[in-house]
């Protein structure tokens, strides 16, 4: 027979007993602090990134993410401190790079830690923007999964596509100036790999869950 509550238990309420700006739980506090607090990283880390930049092309990038940036963070902080449905739509960033890649290794000079400011380059600021880029869309998924106000979870989730984008579009412009090579194996080696899978398409025999116990 099922045992009688602990009475040292504190009670438990439903998300629904509770307000719409304290519905959270203690880890989803921490997560979106992290979440909000890397947003307002970037944004910094860009504008410092700005000052060092010569390539107007690179400029117009980070412009823009940093406005899209900008307006998720607004959204999120809402959503965040209200617990309900923000004001405005997380929308869609849409990147101004051509998709093409250039595959293959050109011989270069190896790389080592800028001596001086002097050293700065877009080669180097283009890193720093997609790491951060990756590290902000690798929290927001992380987090996402666990977070219990459903219009957070749904606003960062639906953020996160959009970091993937703009970080997509900072790995195209270093692919296009040599920044970042992309190697290709040999074409027998990458058939292999590709081929290496096949689609699951018989009847699974799934086994018989034991017996449910009841709780002691």
């Amino acid at each position: 027979m099922n045992s009688l509550p602990n009475q040292n238990q504190p009670n438990q309420m439903q998300s629904e007993q509770i307000p719409p700006q304290l519905n959270h739980g203690g880890h989803e506090l921490f997560d979106s602090h992290e979440i909000i607090a890397g947003m307002i990283n970037v944004l910094d880390q860009f504008m410092i990134f700005r000052s060092f930049m010569k390539d107007q092309t690179l400029v117009d990038i980070l412009d823009r993410q940093y406005t899209f940036i900008e307006s998720q963070y607004n959204l999120i902080v809402e959503a965040f401190r209200t617990g309900q449905k923000p004001s405005g739509s997380t929308g869609v960033y849409k990147m101004t790079q051509p998709h093409d890649v250039v595959y293959g290794i050109t011989p270069s000079q190896p790389k080592k830690p800028n001596q001086s400011l002097q050293d700065v380059k877009e080669t180097g600021l283009s890193a720093h923007m997609l790491g951060l880029l990756k590290s902000e869309a690798s929290l927001m998924g992380m987090a996402a999964t666990e977070i219990t106000n459903p219009v957070v979870r749904r606003v960062i989730a639906d953020s996160i596509p959009n970091f993937i984008e703009m970080a997509y579009e900072v790995f195209l412009y270093q692919n296009k100036h040599g920044y970042y090579q992309v190697p290709q194996l040999a074409a027998k080696d990458a058939q292999a790999m590709t081929q290496a899978y096949a689609p699951a398409t018989q009847p699974v025999q799934m086994p018989t869950p034991k017996s449910s116990q009841m709780l002691q």
